[in-house]
């Protein structure tokens, strides 16, 4: 079993810290027991549980610094890990932006563990899965998804004394349903802290009226259209755009958060007034752990207030140069929204597009943010508040920076788990003006 307790991981991680004999020694543990079930053509295709856990082991000598990491705990394993990174620390040549090892810190705990989830196992797994093939079957679609869930733990330790210990829960899910022909899709994601919330009967309903609903799509001529975007749909570009609040790529003039003539834009208005996003590790919904991979303590921080650019990441290294704090990368995003449904959007939609799923993004320019991709699974013509038929798919070169000044109206926000980003987001759906779409797709 590799989810080992605060107890268990100190001891293995002391006894790290004390067989180096580099000038300094940091240690990450983790572990983690994973289940998932795959479906595909309404039949199961595989399952499994991953059970695995691995030591990181990393020493400097002055500037030098290696590493190392073994799966094997027992003392002579130990040892082994410990002088391999030595070893290569030695061989390793000096790193001009070497920094040292963290202080103590204080960490406050989050509730990143589910006892739902963390009860998980094969049968329930496999009741999901027919809960959302079965249906399919009935009315003649096709189904194929994936879920995974996982309970986990992380500790941390260095030769300054710092420590922490955390255990956390994962669970997500995502299911394709096309009609037989192919000529439909509907798409349904969830990504949950509990998975005493998940009922997967209703989210396959989603992704069937979708399929069903998307077959016999127009084409629409490509060009600049009102939109009413999916969590999911805003999940793929505003996730994108957060890799962005980076000091160090703002300051060296490489992000669109470079002020012209050097430094960055942090406390100027670039988004719609509605625009509120803030980072949490203790939200409800959405826990993170209170680290991140540097072993800095995560605070709750706006990252936008009110369209203004309030947040940038400090590295150690670059908060030393710059005289600032260094700060932790955020470990989830939350959007402030209104209070009304995706369908509620629509209804108040003269004219316009509904997306269910924005996909394979990728960078178009870098200075504005420019990203190009596609629709999938769903995109529908919205005349006088009504959707009125299926469009084919688009690809779309739009900034989400452009997107968040173009708001008419934002949504109740809800957990999603963005294609382009690692970390939980809470987004609304959004209705928005001048869309950009540049051409056709053949895909469903």
């Amino acid at each position: 079993m590799s989810i080992l307790t605060e107890e268990q991981s100190r001891a293995i991680l002391d006894k790290v810290i004390k067989l180096s004999k580099a000038d300094e020694c940091s240690a990450t543990l983790n572990g983690e027991v994973a289940g998932n079930i795959r479906f595909a053509l309404n039949s199961v295709s595989t399952s499994g549980i991953i059970d695995n856990a691995e030591l990181n082991v990393m020493v400097a000598f002055g500037k030098r610094t290696g590493m190392a990491s073994i799966n094997q705990f027992d003392d002579a394993s130990l040892e082994r890990v410990v002088r391999h990174a030595e070893e290569l620390a030695r061989l390793a040549p000096e790193n001009p932006e070497f920094m040292p090892a963290i202080d103590t810190q204080e960490y406050k705990a989050s509730a990143t563990f589910s006892e739902s989830t963390a009860a998980i196992t094969p049968e329930f797994r496999a009741e999901v899965a027919a809960k959302s093939i079965g249906p399919c079957k009935e009315k003649g679609l096709v189904a194929a998804g994936f879920l995974e869930d996982g309970r986990s733990f992380s500790a941390i330790a260095n030769s300054k004394g710092n420590f922490g210990y955390q255990k956390a829960t994962s669970f997500s899910y995502t299911c394709t349903v096309r009609t037989e022909d192919g000529r439909g899709s509907g798409w349904v994601g969830r990504s949950l802290k509990d998975a005493s919330a998940f009922k997967p009967e209703d989210d396959i309903q989603v992704a069937m009226r979708k399929a069903v609903e998307s077959t016999e799509a127009r084409a629409l001529e490509p060009g600049k259209y009102t939109v009413v975007l999916e969590p999911a749909a805003v999940a793929g570009l505003v996730g994108f755009m957060m890799f962005f609040f980076d000091a160090r790529s703002a300051d060296e003039g490489r992000s669109f958060l470079s002020k012209k003539g050097g430094g960055n834009r942090v406390g100027e208005q670039l988004f719609d007034r509605q625009v509120n996003i803030i980072t949490d590790p203790w939200d409800a919904d959405t826990p993170t752990l209170p680290w991140d991979m540097m072993g800095l303590p995560r605070r709750r921080a706006e990252i936008i207030k009110d369209g203004r650019v309030a947040f940038l990441n400090y590295s150690p290294y670059w908060a030393q140069k710059q005289g600032k704090d260094a700060t932790a990368m955020p470990g989830n995003l939350l959007m402030a929204g209104g209070s009304k449904s995706t369908a509620e959007l629509v209804k108040g939609t003269k004219k316009g597009l509904l997306v269910t799923r924005t996909w394979y993004i990728r960078m178009v320019d870098p200075q504005t943010v420019l990203l190009t991709g596609l629709t999938r699974d769903g995109t529908f013509y919205i005349e006088d508040g009504e959707i009125k038929y299926p469009v084919k798919n688009f690809r779309f070169n739009e900034s989400p920076v452009i997107m968040l000044n173009n708001i008419d109206e934002l949504g109740k926000p809800v957990r999603v788990q963005g294609d382009e980003s690692p970390i939980a987001m809470v987004l609304p759906p959004m209705r928005l003006r001048d869309f950009t779409f540049t051409s056709l797709s053949d895909a469903v």
